[in-house]
C-alpha cells in the first residue's frame, strides 16, 4: 500500500520486552515479545541481570514482532527506544559488559558508583546501553539519568563542574553523551538493519525513564487527570510544568516531553509481581481449572475475586514483598484470616492492597503538592484485570480509564517518534492522534464508602503496630 507507514516502540521492562508496530494512527499491526530471565541474587543485596540478557530479550522480541508483522518492512520510519530505569550498566571500552547490568532492585543502586574495576571504560543506563546495541553511538536520553548522575536538569546536559562529577564516583570520559527525549540517539546499524529486513539509516529516537514514556502513552496532557501504572513497580504520576525542590512524598522525575516534569508517587516495589508470585504458588491445579473453562490463569483468577465480597471478608494484605533500602525491616503481611477464606479471597485482597497502597500514596503527593484529581488512567499488564480497574475506582471514587493499547510504554515511544519525524507538530498533537480509550470503569457509591472506611480505619494504621514486631524480626530472618 503506497500510504503504509509504521513506527516502531520498544518497551524493555523487567520482566520482558514487548515490541509493537504502530501505523500512525496508533493502531498495533505487530507485537512481539520475550521474557527476560529471573535475576541473580548471588548474595544478599545484590541483584544482576544475568549475562547479556536485556539485549537478547530485545533483540529476539524485535525479531518476534517483524515475524508477526505482514506490511512492507521498508515502511518502517523509526525506532523509539524505552528501557528499564534506575539501573546501572558497566560497560568495556568497546561498549561490550564489564559486569552483569544490576537491577534496580540491587542495594548499590542506593549508593553512587564506585569504581573497583579497571575494565570499566563506561557507566550508563539501560537505555544507553540498548541505545549503543541498536546505533553503535555512545549517546543517552538525560531522562532517564536521576540519583546518582551529575545531570544538570536546568539544561538537560552533565553538570560542568567536574566536581559535581567526581562526587557520584564518575569521570567526564566515563559518561555517554546526552540528548534531550525525543531527538535521535543514532541510526540503526546496517547489520541490524539486513538481519531485520529493514531499511538503513531509520532513526532510534531517544525517549525517558519508562514511567515518564507510561505516561506519555497514556496520553496525559493536563495535571488533573492521573496515571497509575500498574507494573513490577506500582506507581503514580502527574505530569507538571515546575521542578519541585526537597519533595518528601513524591518524586519530581524528568517528563518525556524535554523540561517538563512527571511527579511519581512513591511506589510499591514487586507490586504486579506480588499477583505472578501469588499464581505459582497455586501452580498446577490453576493451570487445570483455566485450561477446563478454555481461558487464560488470570481470567480464571479475576472471575473467582469477583465473587469474593468487596473487602475479601476481613482479609487486609500489606503489600512490602521488597521493602525499599531505606526500612529493610518491613515485609509483607496478610490478617483476618478465618474459616471463610480461600485462595480466591487472598487473590482478591492483594489486588484490594494495590488499590490501597496507591492511594494512599497518591494522597500524600497530592497533599504536598496542593493538586487535585478529577480522573484516572491506568496503564501496564494490570489493568487488563476488569475486577482491579473496579476496585481501583472505587477506592479513588473516580472514573478509571483504560487505554487500548497493550503497552503504553511502546506506544509512548512511537509517539516520540512521530515528533521526531514531524509527522506530527508536537507531543499533544501526537497524542490526540494515537491514543485510544478502551473502558471505562465507573465507582460505585456504597463500594466507595466502605472501601474508604476500611482503607481510615484499619490500613492507615497497621504499619505503626507491626513495624516494630517487624524490627524484631528483621535480624533473624533477613
Amino acid at each position: 500500500m503506497k500510504n503504509e507507514r509504521y513506527i516502531m516502540g520498544i518497551d524493555n521492562g523487567s520482566q520482558s520486552t514487548k515490541v509493537v508496530l504502530f501505523d500512525i494512527e496508533g493502531n498495533e499491526v505487530a507485537i512481539g515479545s520475550c521474557a527476560l530471565r529471573e535475576p541473580l541474587t548471588p548474595e544478599p543485596g545484590v541483584v544482576v541481570h544475568p549475562d547479556d540478557d536485556l539485549w537478547v530479550s530485545v533483540d529476539t522480541a524485535i525479531e518476534n514482532c517483524l515475524n508477526n508483522f505482514t506490511g512492507n518492512r521498508g515502511a518502517i520510519e523509526g525506532i523509539g527506544l524505552c528501557t528499564i530505569r534506575s539501573c546501572r550498566v558497566l560497560l568495556k571500552d568497546d561498549g561490550s559488559l564489564a559486569y552483569p547490568v544490576l537491577s534496580w532492585m540491587d542495594m548499590r543502586l542506593s549508593k553512587p558508583y564506585q569504581h573497583e574495576d579497571d575494565r570499566v571504560s563506561y557507566v550508563t543506563t539501560t537505555s544507553g546501553y540498548l541505545g549503543f546495541k541498536l546505533t553503535g553511538e555512545f549517546n543517552d536520553t538525560a531522562g532517564n539519568y536521576e540519583v546518582y548522575w551529575p545531570l544538570d536538569r536546568e539544561t538537560l546536559d552533565w553538570s560542568a563542574d567536574d566536581s559535581v562529577i567526581a562526587a557520584d564516583g564518575l569521570k567526564r570520559e566515563m559518561l555517554f553523551n546526552l540528548v534531550k527525549p525525543g531527538k535521535t540517539l543514532g541510526f540503526l546499524r546496517s547489520d541490524l538493519a539486513r538481519k531485520f529486513g529493514m531499511n538503513e539509516f531509520i532513526p532510534v529516537v531517544a525517549t525517558s525513564n519508562d514511567k515518564a514514556v507510561e505516561l506519555l502513552g497514556a496520553g496525559i496532557k493536563d495535571d488533573k487527570t492521573l496515571l497509575i501504572s500498574l507494573g513490577t513497580f506500582i506507581s503514580s504520576m502527574l505530569l507538571k510544568e515546575d521542578d519541585f525542590e526537597n519533595a518528601t512524598n513524591f518524586f519530581p522525575t524528568l517528563s518525556s516531553i524535554p523540561f517538563k516534569y512527571a511527579y511519581e508517587s512513591n511506589g510499591i516495589r514487586r507490586g504486579m509481581w506480588t499477583v505472578s508470585w501469588y499464581k505459582k504458588l497455586i501452580g498446577e491445579e490453576l493451570v487445570s481449572n483455566a485450561s477446563s473453562l478454555g481461558i487464560s490463569e488470570e481470567e480464571f483468577l479475576n472471575r473467582k475475586a469477583e465473587e469474593v465480597p468487596i473487602g475479601s471478608e476481613g482479609l487486609i494484605t500489606i503489600l512490602d514483598w521488597l521493602a525499599s533500602p531505606s526500612i529493610p525491616y518491613r515485609k509483607g503481611i496478610m490478617m483476618g484470616f478465618d474459616q471463610r477464606h480461600t485462595k480466591y479471597h487472598i487473590y482478591r485482597s492483594i489486588l484490594e492492597a494495590i488499590a490501597f497502597n496507591i492511594k494512599n500514596n497518591t494522597d500524600n503527593m497530592l497533599d504536598e503538592t496542593n493538586s487535585e484529581i478529577s480522573e484516572v488512567i491506568v496503564t501496564g499488564g494490570g489493568s487488563k484485570s476488569d475486577v482491579l480497574m473496579s476496585i481501583i475506582s472505587d477506592v479513588f471514587g473516580l472514573r478509571v480509564i483504560r487505554r487500548r493499547a497493550s503497552s503504553s510504554a511502546s506506544l509512548g515511544a512511537a509517539i516520540s517518534v512521530c515528533v521526531n519525524l514531524q509527522i506530527y507538530r508536537d507531543f499533544p498533537d501526537a497524542i490526540n492522534h494515537m491514543v485510544q480509550t478502551d473502558t471505562i470503569f465507573k465507582p460505585d457509591v456504597n463500594n466507595c464508602e466502605f472501601y474508604t472506611k476500611v482503607n481510615n480505619t484499619v490500613v492507615k494504621q497497621v504499619r505503626m503496630h507491626t513495624d516494630e514486631i517487624l524490627k524484631l524480626t528483621y535480624p533473624i530472618f533477613q
